[in-house]
Order: structure tokens, then C-alpha cells, then sequence
């Protein structure tokens, strides 16, 4: 997708974003070639990364993205366009394209489906972001924690099961076809 085209699609899946924080829990379907993952979004808690992850998703930026990493025991990451584990842009202009870890000392990666943010060091946060196959308390701390997985357990299984090739890359391609945005703004209101 072009630059131009981007900005665009993420001015307006940024205003999508501010209305829908009225919502009492948001969650995303990511509709893969395995089956389909909902997440739970922890939006109070990380507000910066759920932003940045709800705009993504509601600007189409994740459909058609693989997840290029996949370590059975450990988790399976995804959300880099280039699919190499090299790419990807947060929502929030600098010349990196990164942002600040927004780690929360309540939340941790202490059971299985926890949605983290993917990063290359501290406040290295993008695009690509991780779910967990067990929990991993060794992260805590490390690893902003967003979200968990609230349904399709049966579908992380069957990612866990995909035999890898070098560099931990999916032999068997497990693509995001698309993403679903799920909120109720009035929630609070009825």
C-alpha cells in the first residue's frame, strides 16, 4: 500500500480508534488461514499500543500479513508487511517509526494467548506483536502485554503444530486474511 494511501487509511482508522475507547472491552478477530484468533484488548491499561494496534487493524495494514516466526513452547509472531521480521511502522510519526513500552507491573505472561508487542530492545514497539503458547514470566517487564486471546484456542493449537524451517520461519504459510474491529461505543451509556 502506498505511503500516501496509508496515512490516510491510518487518519481515519485513528479517529475509528478515539470513538471506540468508549467502549468497556474491544477485541479484534484476526481471520487467518488456520481459523480465527479473537483478542481481548486491554485499552485502559496500554492506551498508546491498543491505539496503535486497533488503528492497524482497522486500516487493513495486518490483512494479508503472514506471521513469520513460530517457536512451539514459546509463541508465534506476526505484524511485520515485509514478512522477513525486519519491518513494520507504528502509527505515530518519527523517523522509526517505533514508540515508548507501556509496561504495566498488574498485567503478566503468566498463561497461554497473552498478546505482547514484538520489540528489538526497550520502547522499540511497531507493528509486529506476539501470542504466547505458555505462559512466559520471563517477559514480564520486558514485552509490552496488550490483550489475550478470549477465543480460538483450537486455532493457536493448530499454529503451534506448523513445522518450521530455519530461522523458526513456518514451513506452512499462516497468513492474517483480514481483521475484524469489534466494539460497542455506547456500552457504558445503556
Amino acid at each position: 500500500m502506498p505511503a500516501v494511501v496509508l496515512g490516510r487509511a491510518i487518519c481515519a482508522s485513528l479517529a475509528i480508534c478515539r470513538v471506540l475507547h468508549l467502549a468497556t472491552v474491544q477485541s479484534v478477530t484476526l481471520h487467518t488461514t488456520l481459523g480465527d484468533l479473537k483478542l481481548e484488548l486491554y485499552c485502559e491499561e496500554c492506551p498508546r499500543t491498543a491505539e496503535n494496534f486497533l488503528a492497524l487493524c482497522a486500516s487493513g495494514y495486518y490483512n494479508n500479513v503472514i506471521f513469520h516466526r513460530n517457536i512451539k513452547g514459546f509463541m508465534v509472531q506476526g505484524g511485520d508487511p515485509t514478512g522477513t521480521g525486519k519491518g513494520g511502522r507504528s502509527i505515530y510519526a518519527s523517523e522509526t517509526g517505533k514508540f515508548a513500552d507501556e509496561i504495566v507491573e498488574s498485567l503478566k505472561h503468566n498463561r497461554r494467548g497473552t498478546l505482547s508487542m514484538a520489540n528489538s530492545g526497550p520502547n522499540s514497539n511497531g507493528s509486529q506483536f506476539f501470542i504466547a503458547y505458555k505462559a512466559h514470566n520471563h517477559l514480564n517487564g520486558k514485552y509490552t502485554l496488550f490483550g489475550q486471546l478470549i477465543d480460538g484456542m483450537g486455532t493457536l493449537d493448530k499454529m503451534e503444530r506448523v513445522p518450521v524451517g530455519a530461522n523458526d520461519r513456518p514451513l506452512q504459510e499462516i497468513r492474517i486474511n483480514r481483521v475484524t474491529v469489534h466494539a460497542n461505543p455506547i456500552a457504558d451509556q445503556a
